[in-house]
Parts: C-alpha cells; structure tokens; sequence
C-alpha cells in the first residue's frame, strides 16, 4: 500500500523533471539547437504540421541550423512561420534550402536567461514539492485507516522525503547544466 504511494510520488516527480528538461531544451543558447524549432508549426495544405515532418533539420555548424524542405513549394510558408513563432531568428533561403543564423547572445541577454531558466526550476522544485506533500496526506490517509501502522508511516514518509531530496538534486544540476551552456560564449 505504502509503496504505491511511494511509486505515484516517484511518477509524479519524474514527469516533473521530464517536463523541465523539455522546457529547458527551448531555451536558445549562444548555439544553434533544432530543439529551438520544435514548436513552429507550418501551414501544410491547411494543417499546423511540426517543420521536422515537411523536411530535414540540421546544425551544420555551431551557430547554424538548415532546413531543406521535401516540397521546394513550402520555402516561403515555412520563413513566415519562424517569422511567426518570433524566437528572434532570420531565416535565409537560397530557392533549395533555408538558413537559420543562430545570433550570439548579448551578456545582459544572457543574464536574463539564467533568471527564465533559474525560475523553470523552481517551478519544478515546488511540482516536486507538491509530489511529496500529496504522498505524505496519502500515507497519513492510510495511517488514519488504520491500513499502515504509525511506523510505517514515519517510514514512508522518510522514503518520499529522500525521494524529493534526489528529485530536486537532479533539478539543480539540470539547471546548473543550462546555465553554464547559456553563460558560455
């Protein structure tokens, strides 16, 4: 019983961390990323289609990303939706393939980003912190009905805490990660 709990909690605090992770992964750095691209979304014969199912993404080069569509048609529809998605960036097309410069990051840009990127995890320090507080009211639920003894409780309770422990550690090295790529120039 206790140890469902305890496994919901480790659930609950895993998409947590998932969940930054991806966030994290939108957060332009100085370096060109095709993770940068994931939300455009390009007029496709009436539908929203994601750019890496209309053609071929690539980071030749640190500051660079490519895009060579599979429909030389679809060019201009997919500047106007990078245009569109203002992540800041130009893209330039040469009638084959569309080049994306990736522009170095001022310091006070820079600086703001570690501010963005130090609040995402926070956030998910207190989704993990939520994940350990609804445990724990499930375990002293269990305890109240007298379906766990008071020691298994205390136990439980000091498993969900470790838990949390390791879960908000692994967020501040994902955010320490990002803020080292985004401060390096």
């Amino acid at each position: 019983m206790q140890d469902e709990v305890i496994s919901e909690a480790k659930g609950a605090m895993s998409r947590s961390l998932d969940a930054l992770k991806r966030e994290m992964s939108k957060v332009r750095t100085g370096r060109a990323s095709t993770s940068l691209l994931d939300d455009v979304r390009v007029d496709y014969y009436g539908t929203p289609t994601p750019l890496n199912q209309i053609g071929t993404l690539a980071v030749p080069e640190a500051r660079m990303i490519t895009i060579q569509p599979w429909e030389k048609q679809l060019i201009p529809d997919i500047e106007k939706a990078i245009f569109k998605a203002d992540l800041g960036l130009n893209p330039a097309s040469d009638g084959q393939l569309i080049r994306i410069a990736i522009p170095a990051l001022t310091e006070e840009r820079r600086k703001e980003m570690v501010k963005v990127i130090r609040r995402m995890g926070e956030d998910a320090k207190v989704a993990v912190r939520n994940a350990r507080r609804d445990a724990n009211d499930n375990l002293k639920m269990l305890e109240k009905e007298k379906e766990i003894t008071e020691d298994d409780l205390k136990r439980g309770e000091k498993q969900v805490q470790d838990v949390t422990d390791s879960y908000v550690e692994k967020v501040d090295e994902v955010v320490a990660h990002k803020e080292k790529e985004v401060m390096e120039i």
